[in-house]
């Protein structure tokens, strides 16, 4: 039986019964989440809002970390069954905190989405002296999933998804400077590296921990408009990518092509939620179904953002796996023991 996808072996297309049109309403429709807890990193703007709005309305108890607590107030607003907690993933004793008031409340964890997310950053560090889209995208997360890990298998059967990018396809990730000490910033290459490790730390989590009842997905909401994460993205990149004019506007053929936020959000609310998933993990997904590999086969072209979809092999890689698991526990200084 194959009981992981390193080297992509569970990388296929399953035939969910959903498109990239589907909705987060089409895919938790019949889904009771009553009883659950789930956390939302995240979850107080962009497709991480309406994550949170959609297991909120299906029962969920959601836990939504921020680091401005007055923004994520406002914009949860009226969302019942939410409740608001610091977390600075850029801060190691940030991350500690959150985890172990959580813990101290006995409370099983359900559902873990690393969804928070920045790109186009120039170049920041951490107090560690890690680049930031690094920091924020994927060593935060490894730490939170570790400190959380006895709430995960507490639940007796949890889900942990990582949102993900088709831009991992951009970067493998680059073991010998990770953080641009010895080579020319360039935010892109910086954010690619932070998505595939994204991919890397799912397929090697799953394999961990499913004996636990807990599988892990990774994912690539589409090209979505509305969103936060081009907040920093200066005009010109938008411009070498044919997607907008000289004033940073994107051209209105392009943005019609674009999914809407409940379209882009659908995908990880499957992931989370759907019971055809039960029995398979490690997986990268995009369009609400397991995502194809891409070997060459796939002609990506910005302007039509439908074409930006596949999955890399070096991001499904057994070797690179191990060898970002054992690299993030270095970094982070936490020992992330997946066992009883």
């Amino acid at each position: 039986m194959k009981r992981n996808n390193y080297q992509g072996r569970l990388q296929q297309p399953i035939h969910s019964g959903f498109t990239a049109t589907s909705t987060t309403s089409d895919v938790i429709k019949g889904v009771d989440l009553t009883g659950k807890f789930a956390i939302v990193t995240g979850g107080n703007a962009g497709i991480g809002l309406e994550t949170t709005r959609t297991l909120s309305a299906a029962g969920a108890t959601v836990i939504v970390p921020a680091r401005d607590l007055q923004k994520a107030k406002r914009n949860l607003a009226g969302v019942a069954n939410v409740a608001l907690e610091e977390l600075d993933l850029m801060n190691p004793a940030s991350i500690d905190a959150f985890a172990e008031k959580f813990l101290a409340s006995g409370r099983p964890l359900h559902l873990l989405i690393n969804n928070a997310g920045i790109m186009w950053a120039p170049l920041r560090r951490d107090r560690r002296g890690f680049e930031s889209q690094l920091s924020t995208n994927h060593l935060g997360h490894f730490q939170l999933t570790a400190r959380l890990w006895p709430a995960l298998k507490r639940a007796n059967g949890a889900r942990v998804v990582s949102v993900s990018s088709y831009g991992h396809q951009i970067a493998a990730f680059n073991f010998e400077d990770p953080n641009f000490e010895h080579r020319d910033y360039e935010t892109l290459q910086g954010y690619g590296q932070s998505k595939t490790a994204n991919n890397l730390f799912t397929v090697e989590f799953d394999n961990r921990a499913k004996e636990f009842g807990v599988r892990a997905y990774s994912l690539h909401p589409g090209s979505v408009d509305g969103t936060e994460l081009a907040r920093e993205a200066p005009i010109e990149l938008f411009q070498q990518m044919g997607l907008s004019d000289a004033h940073g506007n994107v051209f209105p053929e392009v943005a019609k092509k674009l999914k809407t936020i409940p379209q882009g959000a659908a995908t990880t609310i499957w992931c989370a939620t759907h019971p055809i998933l039960s029995d398979i993990g490690g997986v990268y997904c995009e369009d609400t179904d397991i995502a194809e590999l891409d070997l060459g086969n796939i002609e990506h072209r910005y302007d039509e953002p439908a074409t930006l979809r596949g999955v890399k092999l070096y991001s499904l890689d057994e070797d690179n796996a191990k060898r970002l698991w054992e690299l993030s526990q270095e970094m982070t200084g936490v020992q992330f023991r997946v066992d009883s």
